[in-house]
Order: C-alpha cells, then structure tokens, then sequence
C-alpha cells in the first residue's frame, strides 16, 4: 500500500463521509470526484489508513489504474494484483476470487484511464459491476472529471466533487512545505496563484522553500505555470496534470474553443451571456457541459461559468481564443 499522506489539510469533512460510508454501509461504493491535481488519490489514501477502515477490511487493495488504457489491462493488473493467474476467462476468476475473499476494500485510482474511452466504457463498467457483486468487496476509485461510471449502484449519498482548499488550509499545506518565515501579504500573493489547488499549492510552495516569495513571484509573472511543471509526471508537473485532462477524450472541439475563451475572463461567464451572447460555438450548453464533466470548469455560487487560475494561465498560454471568438466578445461587451 503507499503510505498515507503525511501533509493532508482542509479535507476533515470528506475524510470523515468516506469513512463513515466505509465501515456504516455493505456494500460501500464510493466515487471521489474532482479535477487533477484537487487531492483525490490523498484523500483515497488517508481513508484507506484510518483505524476504523483497517479494522472492517481484512484485506485492502490499492491499484493505480494510470496505466490501464484499455479493460483487458485493468483485468489483468487487478489480476496480478490480487495474485489471480492469468488465464482464460480471467474476469470471471477474480470475480469468484473475491466473492470468497475475507471483508476486502479496493481501491482504484485514477479510473478514468480505463473508463472515458467511448470505446471501451461500456465493458469497463460491466467489469466493475461484477467484480463488486459480492456485498463483502468495498470499492473507492478516483477519477478525474464529475461523472460516476454507470453500473454500480453507487452508496448515497454521494460525495461531491472535490473542491479547492480552503484559504486557511491552504495556508496550512504551503506552511507545511515552505515553512512559516515569510511575509504574509506575499504569502498571500502566491496563494492567489494557485487558486487553491493542492497541486499547485503544493508544487509552489517548493519553490518558496528556496527561493522565497519575491522571486518566485517575479519567476511566475515570466514563466506561469511552467514555474510549476519541472517534474516528470501528473503529480509532480502541473502542466503534465493539465495536459491529462485537456486531451481526455471526452473533450470536444466546441468544448476546447469555450474554456479557450474563459482562459481570458477572470470572472466567468454569467448562464445569461453563455446563453445569449452569440458566441460562434456550436453548441456552446454542451461544450459547457463537457467543462464541466471534465472538471476543467465549474459553476460557482453565483451560478457563474468559471475556471480555477493554474487552469486559466495555462490555458491562455497554450490556446488563446482565436481571433474570431475574441471579436464576438468585443462585442458582446
């Protein structure tokens, strides 16, 4: 199992509902929601820890799905994972192998790369659907995105998408890494960037710890986001994580051209303007959509089209809107 995580702020409250879902319900099927980079595999990880969870599962599993592009990968990594020979009718031998496991939690992250492919969706979810069969098999996966995969009568209620961090937490996760001897206000300032995501809040305050704010400041307003991005994967390189989600296919052109668009509007788009003001995407409810089911946008208290800063930096850098939707805004405004 990999260790729990040893700096985890602001997520008390989901902590505590996966918990309580883990060892109060049978069967217990749990989807954690969010965008890259929110501290969904966290999350996973410091419930699958806890001493109540411990004392329920005899056995607990945790498999990264990040390298499964297609079913017969997630069967055969499920399999070797559990210690099921491979074979012919592999899924149908791990489904009977637990149906006669002791009280077992698996947990699968980062889900979403076996599961949004069109293609293959469909047998992905009836492969989880009879894997989970038996009430004794708990499930918690992580996905990307706000969608839960059909098929699996989910345990209500659900859990929300994960959201940023609170300011305090937040404070907390950069204190945790870059320590507390930096001037506040620019402490302050740097936060902003980083919109709250754990992520990026975790990758930045790095760079604080030997740099310091000024600099890092200064380095940020050069390099955006590419500041954040010299690691080798999703969870030490922001660009890389955004990039998973930019190129998901569940991503539609119209969708691409809309979060292009928001990429320069700091405060959203209000449900009247992306209705009424005629911008030249077709579609423009579904592309919306689709930001949303990716979690690359959300809709605020205000009911307001928005995306969170790391996003909208690399965004604007890499895709600025073209010239035509920046003229149908001109216009509109």
């Amino acid at each position: 199992l990999p260790a729990p995580p040893q700096i985890f702020h602001g997520r008390k409250t989901e902590l505590r509902d996966v918990i309580d879902i883990l060892t109060q319900y049978t069967p217990a099927r749990i989807a954690i929601l969010g965008p890259g980079g929110m501290g969904k595999t966290a999350l996973a990880t410091a419930a699958l820890h806890h001493p109540e969870v411990i004392k329920k599962y005899t056995e607990r599993h945790f498999i990264s799905c990040h390298a499964t592009a297609t079913c017969q990968d997630l069967i055969s990594v499920l399999a070797d994972h559990l210690g099921v020979e491979r074979g012919r009718h592999l899924a149908r031998r791990i489904a009977r192998f637990l149906k006669y496991a002791p009280p077992t939690l698996l947990v699968l992250d980062n889900f979403e790369t076996p599961w949004e492919a069109n293609e293959t969706r469909s047998e992905v979810e009836e492969f989880l659907s009879t894997m989970t069969a038996a009430a004794h098999v708990a499930l918690l996966i992580t996905m990307r995105g706000a969608e839960r995969p059909a098929k699996v009568k989910w345990t209500r209620p659900f859990l929300l998408p994960l959201r940023p961090l609170e300011d305090a937490a937040a404070r907390q996760m950069f204190i945790a890494i870059a320590d507390d001897r930096h001037e506040q206000s620019l402490v302050t300032q740097v936060l902003k960037l980083t919109g709250n995501l754990p992520l990026a809040v975790s990758l930045i305050a790095s760079v604080v710890s030997h740099e310091g704010c000024e600099k890092t400041l200064s380095r940020w307003h050069a390099e955006k986001t590419r500041l954040l991005s010299d690691g080798y994967d999703k969870g030490s390189s922001l660009e890389i994580s955004l990039m998973v989600s930019l190129t998901s296919s569940r991503m539609t052109p119209e969708a691409q051209e809309l979060l292009n668009l928001l990429s320069i509007l700091p405060d959203g788009l209000s449900q009247a303007e992306v209705l009424h003001s005629k911008l030249p995407i077709s579609n423009v409810l579904a592309a919306k959509s689709t930001l949303i089911q990716t979690s690359l946008a959300y809709v605020d208290l205000g009911k307001t089209l928005s995306v969170l800063p790391p996003i909208r930096e690399y965004v604007r850098g890499v895709y600025p809107p073209s010239p035509a939707l920046k003229a149908a805004l001109r216009q509109h405004y």
